[in-house]
């Protein structure tokens, strides 16, 4: 590895003159079109900025010529990003007749990744660049220091103020940007520090030794720093940090060179039912897959069935285990690094490039069958899991099988429980979850029966967190449920047969309705995650309070709106309050009003913006390990909203 890493050394590049930068296309429709470039004009995109800049420092720093990126939180909604890179080159451009900063700033793919040797690999190829943030801020400022001299530079709105200039002397060199987003473009300006740091820690997972510090001076100076020297290894471990129940001892690793692909992958197993894939093209997040991931796939289910039927785990003549088998309670990280990265879609969520395939399938391949041979200890518990979530899935499809006859056999009938509406149209249709049956009952009586279904619940359902399909279809409640929604459920889940568009969780405003709340979210985000991604799924917010004095009558959300309420009477003396404790103690009217009637009601519509950091609460939250929920409790309760106890 020693020797690899010292040849990888002495074939870094070392030019990076005005000559390496390559012009391809002007700026001027990024600011008539922004969503085109960063994907829209609200909290995403504004973020977006952040990472295009961040890019530029990562890639100079997987280049091996940055170490230290610090990215500042200043007054006035303006970000500073400083690296120790080369810096960016001053001297004239011979195609622009300007600076070679000046044109990478105010020119729409121009820059070194385009053409010559100064990059080997970089994330923002298929990005937008520095020059985008450029069009889209207010102001920006870029300084350089590069061969002894600080220069610098300003912009408005894109545009250059003057030509760089000397500004003094320096003894590193780096770059710096500071940029402020144009409220012209973005309406709101609010910037997420929590997604930022989380963004930023994998960055600085993700480049083997490279400080990341972040300071956010609005907020007294506050800062964090990331520096991971074992890379994707501690990656892994900080997923697994939650994790329950049994765990691989030893970490597998791997980073090679296959062509002119480097691949890097490190997985764990554990005892969870989920399994966690991170797949990575140079630093960018390929949430859709794609070649790399689909190669890693069938290298791990090769691998372990051919060690499988090698050391007598499998005979000869079982059924191989599958790819779901082989994956149940998996961790991994799989980053790959190429010089032309080809994605697809502009949000570069999927890796098209056809031989990164082949590259990770030879690198995995003879690396993981090393591994087995040289741990047999982990190879046993990875094969007996494996096996024992084959045998798991037999039992899981004769149970998911007769689910699917009942619910053929109920489909004229459905669920008895379930109160349906007349309408068969899912578009218009939308279907309430309650507890218990006096919530059903006031439920039943308040809704529009055209368009409202009611299907009450008995007690808490099961936790399928831990559990596998075989438990949760054992479940009547849950059973019931699937049935009601008329999408079956696993590999026969199918949308399209969704029978309400809208599916209203709407659980009484105590601690039993918070939990029952937390147990059916867990249920919709591990076994209908396609249902939140399509929008269909949201919590009613029945109010805490009812307030009257004489014929006024108002309903508050909070305690702070039930005192706002009360003070705005001319004599607070007088003024009656219920506090509701269940949807129960609502009448039939109330409970219309305040909570079901489309145009007086408030919901809130759940999305999952980000799954791998949702994987990650769900499995603290929901699962068997009792301090790190204790943890998690203790160190956001300060921060929680919305939670009456």
């Amino acid at each position: 590895m020693k020797k690899e890493k010292e040849k990888n050394k002495k074939e870094l590049p070392q030019s990076y003159t005005a000559k390496d930068i390559y012009v391809l296309e002007g700026l001027e429709p990024v600011r008539k079109r922004p969503g085109m470039y960063i994907g829209g004009t609200g909290l995403d995109g504004l973020h977006h900025l952040i990472w295009e800049v961040v890019d530029n420092s990562i890639d100079e720093a997987m280049g091996g010529y940055a170490k230290n990126i610090d990215i500042y939180f200043l007054q006035g909604n303006k970000i500073k990003v400083v690296d120790d890179g080369r810096g960016i080159p001053v001297e004239t451009h011979k195609q622009t007749k300007k600076s070679a900063l000046e044109t990478v700033m105010t020119t729409l793919h121009a820059g070194a990744k385009f053409g010559g040797k100064s990059y080997t690999v970089s994330g923002g190829l298929h990005g937008v660049g520095v020059s985008v943030v450029n069009a889209l801020s207010k102001s920006l400022r870029a300084e350089v220091c590069r061969d002894g001299l600080l220069w610098a530079q300003d912009y408005v709105r894109g545009k250059a103020v003057a030509k760089v200039k000397k500004i003094g002397q320096c003894s590193k060199t780096g770059t710096a940007v500071i940029f402020e987003p144009d409220s012209e473009i973005f309406q709101e300006i609010k910037f997420d520090f929590s997604k930022i740091l989380n963004h930023l820690r994998e960055q600085a997972y993700l480049t083997r030794a490279t400080r990341i510090n972040i300071y956010d001076e609005k907020d007294g100076m506050k800062s964090r720093g990331f520096y991971f020297d074992g890379g994707i290894v501690s990656f892994v471990k900080f997923l697994n940090k939650a994790e329950s129940g049994p765990k691989q001892e030893n970490i597998f690793y791997v980073g090679k060179t296959s062509g002119d692909i480097f691949v890097e992958i490190a997985l764990q197993y554990t005892g969870d039912i989920q399994a966690k894939e991170l797949s990575f093209a140079n630093n960018i997040r390929t949430g859709e897959g794609g070649t790399h991931l689909t190669g890693f796939r069938s290298a791990l289910t090769r691998v372990l069935n051919n060690y499988a039927k090698k050391n007598g785990y499998l005979k000869e003549s079982e059924e191989n285990l599958t790819g779901d088998d082989v994956r149940e309670g998996l961790t991994v990280i799989i980053a790959v690094k190429l010089r032309e990265p080809q994605f697809e879609g502009q949000t570069k969520a999927k890796l098209g490039n056809a031989e990164a395939k082949p590259a990770v399938e030879a690198v995995f391949n003879e690396s993981f069958a090393e591994f087995l041979e040289a741990n047999p200890q982990d190879a046993k518990m990875i094969l007996e899991r494996a096996i024992l979530a084959s045998r798991a899935r037999v039992a899981a499809k004769a149970a998911r099988e007769a689910v699917l006859r009942k619910g053929l056999l109920e489909g004229l009938t459905l669920p008895g429980k379930l109160a349906d509406c007349s309408s068969r149209h899912p578009e218009e249709s939308e279907i309430f979850i309650v507890e218990g049956d006096s919530a059903g009952g006031s439920a039943k009586q308040a809704r529009n029966r055209q368009f409202q279904a009611i299907l009450p619940l008995r007690g808490k359902i099961l936790n399928v967190e831990k559990a596998r399909i075989d438990k949760m279809l054992a479940s009547k409640e849950i059973r019931s449920l699937i049935i009601a929604l008329g999408t079956a459920v696993a590999q026969d889940f199918n949308i399209a047969k969704l029978r309400y568009h809208r599916i209203v969780i709407m659980t009484d405003a105590d601690v039993d309705g918070a939990h029952i709340r937390t147990l059916l979210l867990t249920l919709f985000f591990r076994y209908f995650p396609a249902i939140i991604e399509a929008g269909h799924l949201y919590i009613a917010e029945p109010p805490l309070y009812r307030v009257s004095k004489g014929k006024e009558i108002h309903y508050a959300y909070s305690d702070a709106e039930k005192d706002k309420i009360i003070k705005s009477f001319k004599s607070e003396t007088g003024a009656a309050i219920q506090r509701y404790k269940g949807l129960g103690e609502m009448n039939s009217e109330q409970l219309w009003e305040t909570t079901m009637d489309p145009k007086t009601r408030t919901m809130r519509q759940v999305k999952v913006e980000d799954a791998a950091l949702a994987d990650k609460i769900f499995d603290t939250l929901m699962g068997e390990e009792v301090e790190p929920r204790k943890r998690f409790i203790q160190t956001h309760a300060v921060s929680v909203k919305n939670l009456d106890i």
